[in-house]
C-alpha cells in the first residue's frame, strides 16, 4: 500500500534536537499524531528519562516534546509499506528537512530504529551533512530491547536536549 505522510511536522523556534521516526504507523496515522500505537514506548521512555509524567493525549504529548526541545518528524514524506512493517518499505521518496533546520537550532538529530537511521543516510543526509544518531526502535515489535535498555540509550536525546 502506497502511503503519503499524513502528520505535520512538530517543531517550534526553540527545538535543539530532531527526533525521527520512517513512517508513521497505521495507529499512529489514525491518530493524527507520531508513536500513538498504545504499545509504543516512545513516551514512557522520554517520560523516564526526563522525571517526567508520561503524557497520554495528543495534545499532552505535543507539549511534552516541545517544552523539552524536541521537534518531531520522520524520515519518509511517501513509501509502499505492508502495515507498520519497516522491513517492508519500498520506493522511498524523503521528507525535506529544510523547514525545520532553518526555523529552528537543531543540534542534534537521532533515529528511532535501524531503518529510520538507514533512509536518512541514504535519502537525507547527502541534503543536510548532518549525522544523525541511531537510536533503538520503542517499538512493541523491539521487544529485544528491554525498557531499561531503551531508556539507556534515550538518555543521549535527553542531554542533548538540556544543553544550552
Amino acid at each position: 500500500m502506497r502511503v503519503v505522510h499524513p502528520i505535520e511536522p512538530l517543531y517550534n523556534s526553540q527545538s535543539r534536537v530532531l527526533v525521527l521516526g520512517t513512517m508513521p504507523s497505521p495507529k499512529s496515522r489514525e491518530a493524527g499524531f507520531y508513536y500513538a500505537h498504545p504499545q509504543n514506548r516512545f513516551w514512557r521512555v522520554l517520560a523516564a528519562v526526563f522525571q517526567a509524567e508520561v503524557p497520554r493525549s495528543t495534545a499532552e504529548r505535543a507539549h511534552f516534546a516541545l517544552a523539552h526541545h524536541i521537534a518531531l518528524w520522520d524520515v519518509l514524506h511517501s513509501c509502499e509499506i505492508t502495515s507498520a512493517s519497516d522491513a517492508s518499505i519500498k520506493n522511498a521518496a524523503a521528507n525535506d528537512l529544510t523547514p525545520i533546520l532553518s526555523a529552528a537550532p537543531i543540534s542534534a538529530i537521532f533515529c528511532t530504529g535501524a531503518k529510520s537511521a538507514a533512509l536518512y543516510k541514504k535519502l537525507i543526509y547527502p541534503a543536510t551533512h548532518i549525522e544523525a544518531r541511531q537510536l533503538p526502535s520503542p517499538s512493541p515489535a523491539n521487544c529485544a530491547v528491554s525498557f531499561e535498555k531503551l531508556c539507556a540509550a534515550y538518555s543521549a536525546l535527553a542531554d542533548e536536549c538540556l544543553r544550552v
